[in-house]
């Protein structure tokens, strides 16, 4: 029979009682053993809907059981690094949500807690490893496209609740924080190296303060990243990869469907209208499921987990300079 490791949830967060919980559930290598609330009733309600054995009152008493191998912290953004050092500190390996922090600085913060605790930590960014990036990334690799010059790509949806918590100047809320990471650490990915430096313009809300409509390009020594997100347009996603000789669309980049397949449309660029475009369908998955699995086998086999801290820390510092441009109205350069 093969092991699970044994996982805690801090916080009933949306994302982890609608996603994430069930997709680990549904994974080879991962047991969601237990489940924590600062309203005890609250978490007492999610566990018996999803099966969960345990329900704690508090993180601190999750934290502190025995059983509990790992945690998945799905909190707001500015509980992520200060809860994940926690964990580190009892002993726990720690998934915690994207972006990894507030700043490059607070990341850094973390390497050094996980460094001391000697477990392992990593961000959550599971469209990285979902099969439709990882072979992205290979045909990107392979020259099919030719060589690889531009990344292009754009995020939205519309959520203007005072109450959500992406609305929430001083919990990290806004576009950039929330999804204009992904382009970012999917960019990295694909060319393989950072940017030097970006320029970024963004747009805030007059009520909220946060960033409602963001667009930046990175400049790398590769070729150049474009993109535009935001959190008050139609919902809408893509991303392209455009090459010297053809072109990969990614239909549904960062939300993908779990109950039907992906698709990439390569082009070899021999019609602008598409005329020789190839559909590669990628089996039904579920990302979150990958993910747990993924890092669950990393506990297991003492491995590399799949987007690792020093690679958060990194993309912090894009965010950053992206937001300093903003502000300066000039280019900014990434600090190495």
């Amino acid at each position: 029979m093969v092991r699970k490791v044994r996982w805690g949830v801090l916080g009933v967060a949306k994302i982890a009682t609608e996603k994430v919980i069930p997709a680990m559930q549904r994974g080879e290598l991962s047991e969601i053993a237990a489940i924590a609330s600062r309203d005890l009733e609250k978490a007492q309600t999610v566990a018996q809907r999803l099966g969960i054995a345990k329900a704690y009152g508090s993180y601190e008493e999750l934290i502190a059981d025995p059983e509990i191998e790992a945690v998945y912290i799905p909190l707001p953004n500015h509980l992520h690094v200060p809860w994940s050092i926690r964990c580190a500190e009892a002993g726990k390996h720690v998934l915690c949500e994207k972006p990894i922090g507030l700043s490059a600085t607070q990341a850094r913060e973390l390497v050094a807690a996980r460094d001391r605790a000697r477990v392992k930590i990593g961000e959550a960014f599971m469209a990285r490893t979902h099969p439709q990036w990882v072979r992205a990334r290979d045909l990107a690799c392979s020259g099919r496209i030719g060589e690889l010059r531009v990344v292009s790509g754009f995020f939205s949806y519309f959520n203007r609740d005072p109450k959500n918590v992406r609305n929430i100047a001083e919990f990290g809320g806004g576009a950039l924080m929330d999804i204009g990471c992904y382009p970012v650490t999917l960019s990295r990915m694909l060319f393989r190296e950072e940017p030097v430096r970006v320029v970024g313009l963004v747009e805030r809300d007059p009520e909220f303060k946060t960033d409602r409509l963001t667009s930046a390009l990175l400049e790398y020594p590769s070729g150049q990243c474009s993109f535009t997100c935001s959190t008050q347009l139609v919902p809408y996603q893509r991303m392209q990869l455009l090459g010297t000789r053809g072109r990969i669309e990614v239909e549904i980049p960062f939300n993908a469907p779990p109950d039907r397949p992906t698709r990439l449309f390569v082009d070899d660029g021999s019609s602008l209208f598409g005329a020789r475009i190839c559909v590669d369908e990628l089996p039904v998955c579920d990302q979150y499921t990958v993910q747990g699995d993924l890092f669950s086998k990393a506990i297991l086999d003492d491995g590399p987990v799949p987007t690792p801290l020093e690679d958060a820390v990194k993309n912090m510092a894009v965010i950053e300079a992206i937001f300093w441009s903003a502000r300066s109205g000039l280019w900014e350069y990434v600090p190495k």
